[in-house]
């Protein structure tokens, strides 16, 4: 199956797009790739992918990957079998013939996301031209008016928007919620044709932390045209504050100490703003607006956000902060009022500069990757089975893959427990072409599944304990039993693929940390000489970054077919 002669010409191992683009090939009629042969793939009924990190060589009694400069690190390892070996994890030893050396994306210094890499892919020069002539089409018909970035209901939905029940049955609105009033369509055609297009407003909240949670305790709202602040005030939550948290809201003790408006106050006062008697709803753009949203406890129908208008330089599905927008494209700081935290009316001011950017230059301004699209948008442009939509995609995963990585999937199920995931999989594999799960509870129990380390939490560089022989040995054998029984669920035909995507990334985390820690404390004026020296980023650090990283970046891929 492997093509070991194409795969000794790599600068290095397979790569995670190249596991894509072999389900494309399968799956949606992308050209064949060189480092693997698969005969008559058009037989193959359906393709299932499971990414697990934490599967390590050790548990498949596979040998360590060659260093001597006479063997190829990158050519695939002969799997022993179950009984020549003491394989904690079976199912891989009788089911796989070889494990294949991958490596995640990244540069020296970070590993990227291996979900994005494999669920964004290249579109093809045809489709590329195509999107933008239909770019060029839209910019020409819709000319300068910021309303062409409205999000749709489906992005709201994708980005986790509180919708307006007018707009769609899919949020319950809590006790404490309002909604602009749903616009009487008759009443703005009356109006003159000057007062028939909506206002826009930029908007920016700051919250504390409360003894009921996060609670917002200050509203900015700058008007687009003008720039001129018009609305601005400080929130008084209605329980005690036990951390004003200063360092990101601005907010202090001294500063909050003179509000007497409450929510309810602020909401109402907004509501006449964004639905005004003599006028059509007002339109709303903000930087990951649905936290302002959901911080005022309005649902609105009329948003813009410059965190999706704006690309990530990495594609989706990552969003660009909003202080790094503002220096790329506006050519000026905010934000760096290091411990004083962020000030609403600034960041306000950078979405409607930002906005202004947008509408002036065209769409296609500030746009990363464009020529990128997801793996279910390329299958449902595959033709060769039974016609353009007709593959079927499913995303079973932790969290709530539907507003990510599954955004554009047929199907998405949001799990708490690989248990769930099995389940999932069941439920999804008899009604679509593609399903995609992921298996976590190895990499859990080892202690890989840990909170971002970032420059705002001290960074531990001293690895974490390794689980008990007996709990790692149960969390194997679990996996081992949901791999037999998803197996034993497919049809005849069916593909499988399994890939790790990654090794240990604890280490190169906490070093990444460290030196983030490190240039945080020097950028906001700490000298080095008043950083205790264990604290300090060294040459001989960075050396030991990209070495980890690299390690990191080693996985495993199975391929097999049922």
């Amino acid at each position: 199956m492997y093509v070991n002669g194409e795969i000794v010409k790599r600068k290095d191992a397979i790569h995670i797009d190249d596991v894509r683009d072999l389900v494309l090939h399968i799956i949606a009629d992308s050209p064949p790739p060189n480092w693997v042969k698969i005969d008559n793939s058009r037989a193959i009924q359906k393709v299932v992918v499971l990414l697990i990190p934490g599967l390590l060589p050790d548990f498949l009694s596979l040998p360590p990957l060659p260093t001597s400069a006479t063997a190829n690190p990158n050519v695939p390892l002969s799997i022993p079998l179950p009984s020549d070996s003491k394989t904690s994890i079976p199912f891989i030893a009788s089911t796989f013939s070889h494990a294949c050396p991958t490596r995640a994306p990244g540069d020296h210094t970070r590993m990227y996301s291996v979900l994005g890499t494999f669920f964004q892919g290249p579109l093809s020069g045809e489709e590329k031209k195509k999107r933008i002539e239909a770019r060029i089409a839209s910019e020409r018909a819709f000319d300068k008016d910021p309303s062409l970035y409205l999000l749709s209901l489906e992005q709201m939905i994708e980005n986790d928007y509180p919708i307006p029940s007018y707009m769609a049955d899919v949020f319950q609105k809590p006790p404490g919620w309002v909604e602009t009033p749903q616009p009487v369509a008759d009443s703005i055609i009356l109006l003159p044709p000057e007062k028939q297009r909506s206002k826009v407003y930029a908007i920016d909240c700051e919250m504390c932390l409360t003894e009921d949670g996060k609670e917002l305790t200050r509203v900015c709202m700058i008007e687009y045209e003008s720039g001129i602040v018009v609305y601005d005030k400080l929130v008084k939550p209605p329980k005690p504050i036990i951390d004003y948290l200063t360092k990101w809201s601005g907010i202090t003790e001294a500063s909050l100490a003179t509000a007497t408006a409450t929510l309810a106050d602020v909401q109402s006062q907004l509501l006449l703003i964004l639905a005004p008697k003599a006028g059509p709803t007002s339109i709303l753009v903000g930087h990951s607006l649905e936290s302002d949203l959901k911080a005022l406890r309005i649902c609105h129908p009329l948003c813009i956000d410059t965190a999706l208008v704006y690309h990530h330089p990495r594609g989706r599905p990552l969003k660009p902060g909003l202080a790094w927008l503002t220096k790329k494209w506006c050519h000026r700081e905010i934000q760096t009022r290091g411990e004083g935290g962020h000030d609403p009316e600034e960041d306000a001011r950078a979405c409607v500069d930002l906005l202004k950017l947008k509408v002036q230059n065209g769409a296609g301004f500030g746009e990363f990757k464009t020529d990128f699209e997801s793996i279910f948008e390329r299958m449902a442009r595959a033709s060769g089975r039974g016609g353009r939509g007709t593959v079927r995609g499913a995303v079973v995963d932790h969290g709530n893959p539907g507003v990510m990585h599954g955004s554009k999937a047929t199907t998405t199920i949001g799990c708490s427990s690989d248990q769930e995931v099995l389940d999932g999989l069941l439920q999804a594999v008899p009604a679509h072409e593609f399903a995609f799960g992921r298996f976590t509870g190895l990499a859990d129990i080892m202690g890989w599944l840990t909170p971002k380390a970032t420059g705002d939490v001290p960074a531990v560089v001293v690895p974490p304990p390794e689980p008990s022989p007996e709990a790692l040995a149960a969390a194997q054998a679990k996996l081992n039993e949901h791999l037999v029984a998803l197996y034993a669920s497919l049809p005849a035909r069916t593909g499988m693929v399994i890939f790790t995507g990654h090794s240990d990334p604890r280490r190169m985390s906490a070093l990444n940390a460290r030196k983030s820690t490190f240039e945080s404390a020097i950028k906001n004026g700490k000298k080095a000489e008043d950083i205790d020296r264990s604290e300090w980023w060294t040459a001989s650090d960075g050396r030991e970054l990209e070495e980890e990283v690299e390690r990191a970046k080693r996985g495993l891929l199975f391929l097999g077919i049922k």
